[in-house]
């Protein structure tokens, strides 16, 4: 049994309009939807569509659709309405018995794929030798996100962090140590943070400067032993400070996905060699340049991917495109994601076209750039620190855990411990939860008092609704097995299951959008639902077989829950 009725019904609908008309559509072109009028749980509008398909009136073609419907026994009352309308209300007993099946369920009604595909998921990919600031918050939860719902749907995941550790900024970086002796001393985090900012005003400043910092660039490219070490020193301390702050956000992300732009510099000079023998790259200005049709810029001029520069350097085109040759012919994956901001989206669309004019990518591997906003301060401008710099994320994640902490530091029923659990919980998922339920496309504002509320669609509400529905089973003397026949005899417990029965729709529309706030607006909805079902529905306090179903709408509202929360990397504190 498919979890989504949704999907079933368009199924149905699919096979109604072959036998009716002898024409074939998809199930998209079904048009199910979830209803919103009273007395009505799902509205079908393929008539309309049809109708300009069939040149007849859309009620006609309606009226004999519905006389080739197949909805026995999942429907109660089928009717057509208004111009072509059809109306399905489900069968009470059968929408039981389907939540039960639900709750059966390993995977509670999503469906996989009956092919397993490997995906490739770019993310994170700080700057090395910096401190990660707020800026790298979106990209590394957002990737984290859309890993987790494809490692739940089964496929092979390979996720890749693609360092900035390469380049001009660390010949600027190793020379200024060098020149003022730093380089033989110990040093933090912070201090690079320092160090960097120091050696760009000199390469601004002093041209002699500028020309040893990018002799140091040759020497690193070389294999200079001493540059090589020092290098390697500020990759070692960058490494250990972007590992604790996954290790507080709770992302999967670790050593073994570090793919930096240096690991693709052997291969450039290759990746230039070919282009040219295919016949996609030719000098411009003493640059070689990719130029594909339809890709202008500003001015209607071409916009070029620059593969090697006039100086004979490689830059991010080049790596970029080694990059993309890599993950299709060695890691060989079936679906290839970058999530990256907004502002590079023509940058990807040229990539993914040069790698496809290249032939390293064929036309059944997808290619996609997860575009994502800006966080915003009240101000509606980039969030800085009150002086105008760039926030730390590391400060930003431990202000959230303070403040989560206030909201747990009277309560005497917990231990010091479990206080601190539950604040790091609440912090870092309201945190995640605000950036994960906008749609990513969009900027938002960072609010710290809407996002730790405990009412609407925060992260701690969903936390206390499922606390809460495990306080629930634990006082129960026994909690019915899953299977156990689901009886829905009032509208909120009808309610409930309606809305149970959409989580493996939204997982697959998730993933086929590469929308994380689909969940995160599924599981405010099933909150909400499982609130007016508690109010309105005794469960502890009832009897018998309805108290034994309630038991089995709690214990699959609380999977359904915590299995969403999990998909957007947010943990769910046992007590709250």
């Amino acid at each position: 049994m498919t979890g989504d009725i949704g999907a079933d019904l368009g199924q149905r609908v699919v096979a109604a309009v072959a036998a009716a008309f002898e024409v074939d559509i998809t199930v998209e072109q079904a048009v199910v939807r979830p209803s919103q009028r009273a007395g009505v749980d799902y509205q079908i509008n393929a008539a309309m569509a049809l109708a300009k398909r069939l040149r007849r009136p859309s009620r006609e073609v309606a009226d004999q659709l519905l006389s080739h419907l197949r909805l026995e026994p999942m429907a109660a009352r089928v009717e057509v309405a208004g111009p072509g309308f059809i109306n399905v209300t489900l069968d009470d007993a059968w929408l039981g018995a389907h939540t039960s099946a639900l709750a059966a369920d390993p995977h509670l009604g999503y469906q996989p794929p009956a092919e397993r595909r490997r995906v490739i998921v770019d993310y994170s990919s700080p700057n090395m030798a910096k401190e990660m600031h707020v800026g790298h918050l979106r990209s590394t939860i957002i990737g984290d996100a859309l890993v987790r719902l494809h490692e739940f749907a089964g496929d092979e995941v390979v996720r890749q962090n693609h360092l900035g550790d390469w380049g001009t900024p660390f010949g600027m970086l190793v020379e200024h140590l060098v020149d003022e002796g730093l380089d033989q001393r110990d040093f933090s985090i912070s201090d690079l943070n320092v160090f960097y900012k120091r050696a760009r005003d000199k390469f601004d400043a002093d041209e002699g400067f500028a020309d040893r910092a990018r002799a140091r660039v040759v020497a690193l490219q070389a294999g200079d032993p001493a540059t090589l070490a020092l290098w390697d020193r500020l990759l070692t301390e960058s490494k250990h400070h972007i590992e604790a702050v996954y290790a507080l956000l709770g992302v999967k992300l670790a050593p073994g996905d570090y793919h930096g732009e240096s690991t693709y510099q052997p291969v450039l000079t290759d990746i230039a060699d070919e282009l040219t023998r295919r016949g996609l790259a030719r000098i411009s200005d003493g640059a070689l340049c990719v130029f594909l049709d339809g890709f202008t810029g500003r001015d209607d001029k071409p916009v070029p991917l620059i593969v090697r520069k006039s100086d004979g350097g490689y830059g991010y085109d080049a790596t970029d495109l080694a990059t993309i040759r890599y993950r299709a012919q060695q890691l060989k994956g079936d679906r290839l994601i970058y999530v990256v901001g907004a502002p590079q989206s023509q940058h990807f669309q040229l990539i993914f076209a040069a790698a496809r004019a290249a032939d390293w990518i064929g036309p059944a591997t997808e290619t996609d750039h997860v575009a994502f906003g800006s966080v915003l301060g009240e101000d509606g401008k980039i969030l800085r620190t009150r002086a105008g710099a760039s926030l730390k994320l590391t400060d930003l994640l431990h202000e959230g855990v303070q403040r989560a902490a206030a909201i747990v530091a009277d309560r005497e029923d917990l231990t010091e411990a479990e206080r601190q659990e539950i604040a790091r919980a609440v912090g870092i998922g309201a945190v995640k939860y605000a950036d994960l339920s906008t749609d990513r496309i969009k900027d938002y504002v960072f609010d710290w008092d809407r996002m730790l509320a405990m009412d609407g669609n925060t992260a701690v509400y969903l936390q206390y609704a499922l606390a809460r529905i495990r306080s629930i089973l634990r006082r129960a003397d026994t909690v019915p097995r899953p299977g156990y026949a689901v009886t829905l005899t009032e509208p909120a417990e009808r309610d409930l299951a309606l809305v149970l029965a959409r989580f493996g729709d939204t997982v697959h529309t998730a993933l086929d959008t590469l929308q994380p706030h689909r969940i995160a607006t599924y599981l405010f909805e099933l909150a909400s639902a499982f609130s007016a079902f508690y109010e309105q529905c005794p469960v502890l306090k009832s009897d018998g077989d309805v108290r034994a179903s309630r038991l089995v709408l709690a214990a699959h509202t609380a999977a359904v829950l915590e299995r969403g929360l999990d998909l957007l990397g947010i943990e769910a504190p046992q007590r709250l």
